[in-house]
């Protein structure tokens, strides 16, 4: 039975992250195919973020009334759906519109998830494991979809890996109720903010430095665009190791307070590379770093609110959303001034190191 809860909340959480990265991977192909620029296909995962980010809260809190398992279950089923629609139409409007509705479902799956291992597993390093799944489902996406040559491929996997999770949900048990009805647990509850500001700093900052640091790389370093590219991917790959190793700290804070000032000073050191091996190392540690804090906010957020886990946890990652939503195209107008994105990554290294004042109670 632990072996079938593992799969069906681990199945959940390789949906949303294999979302995040299957349009990226082709993005090129998936312009041409369209007949729009690159900036249009950008839009493509915007669109997904936008409701992933607006239906983390909702998610949170139909967890805690239905139980994780239908939610994220449905949630699966959304994202199917939306994804198999996108192949009947080659138009870029109704693409994005198919994305939204997909947002919807990878917010279901993915808040789902956690709770579903909490109510099942329950231990801070097997939220860890969630989270290091959703990062390897973004990395297989970016590895696996440009083999399929053909405009359908994003959207054809997205649906597959779906309904494939569908099933693992179907055949897992189901996990443990609410005893009463869950409270209501809103955006602005006090406790919750250090735990979504650690998140937002570690894995929404993370992001955003992953969608530029190969540009960062090319233009202010000088390394050719194929090194930067396998050297700027250890910040979020790494993830895979840091973040089951961050479910160890979730009681040794100052743990979780030192990783952001290490990773803030990695960032700020991309901005001085100019060679293979320090760049490759500096990418390393951020990515380590960012991992770090993972599982002890959001089992953190479940600990501090029992009474709604789900919805705690709906606030926490809505955060790192939200900043990846506004940090990704303000970082992208950093490499319009003077410094080649520096200065951009100067501020993105403070505000990441700046976290470590944050300390929940």
């Amino acid at each position: 039975m632990r072996i079938r809860a593992a799969l069906g909340g681990l199945a959940l959480a390789f949906t949303p992250g294999f979302n995040v990265a299957n349009i990226g991977a082709v993005a090129d192909r998936t312009a041409h195919a369209y007949g729009v620029g690159l900036a249009v296909v950008g839009l493509f995962t915007t669109a997904l973020f936008v409701t992933h980010a607006a239906f983390q809260i909702p998610a949170g809190r139909l967890c805690d009334r239905f139980g994780a398992r239908i939610v994220g279950g449905t949630g699966l089923a959304v994202v199917a759906v939306a994804s198999a629609s996108a192949l009947l139409w080659r138009e870029a409007a109704f693409a994005i519109a198919m994305r939204l509705v997909a947002g919807v479902g990878t917010a279901g799956s993915f808040v789902a998830g956690s709770d579903y291992i909490r109510s099942t597993i329950g231990t801070p390093v097997a939220q860890g494991a969630y989270g290091a799944v959703s990062v390897t489902a973004g990395g297989l996406a970016l590895a696996l979809v440009p083999l399929w040559g053909t405009w359908k491929a994003p959207f054809a996997a997205a649906s597959l890996v779906a309904a494939a999770g569908v099933l693992l949900v179907a055949l897992a048990p189901k996990g443990a109720r609410l005893p009463r009805r869950a409270a209501i647990v809103g955006v602005f509850d006090r406790r919750l903010r250090p735990l979504a500001i650690w998140h937002s700093a570690s894995f929404g900052l993370s992001v955003v430095v992953g969608n530029w640091i190969v540009t960062l790389l090319e233009r202010a370093g000088g390394i050719s665009d194929h090194i930067a590219g396998v050297a700027g991917g250890l910040v979020l790959a790494v993830g895979i190791v840091s973040r089951p190793l961050g479910g160890r700290f979730i009681d040794r804070p100052a743990i979780v307070q030192w990783s952001f000032v290490v990773g803030g000073a990695a960032v700020a050191l991309m901005t001085a590379v100019s060679a293979v091996p320090p760049a490759v190392l500096v990418c390393a540690v951020a990515g380590f770093a960012a991992g770090i804090p993972f599982a002890p906010s959001f089992a953190g957020a479940q600990r501090m609110r029992p009474d709604a886990p789900a919805a705690a946890v709906g606030v926490v990652n809505m955060a790192a959303a939200a900043t990846i939503l506004l940090g990704t195209p303000l970082l992208g107008l950093a490499f319009s001034l003077p410094g080649d994105g520096r200065i951009g990554f100067a501020v993105l290294a403070v505000l990441w190191a700046s976290a470590a004042l944050t300390r929940p109670r």
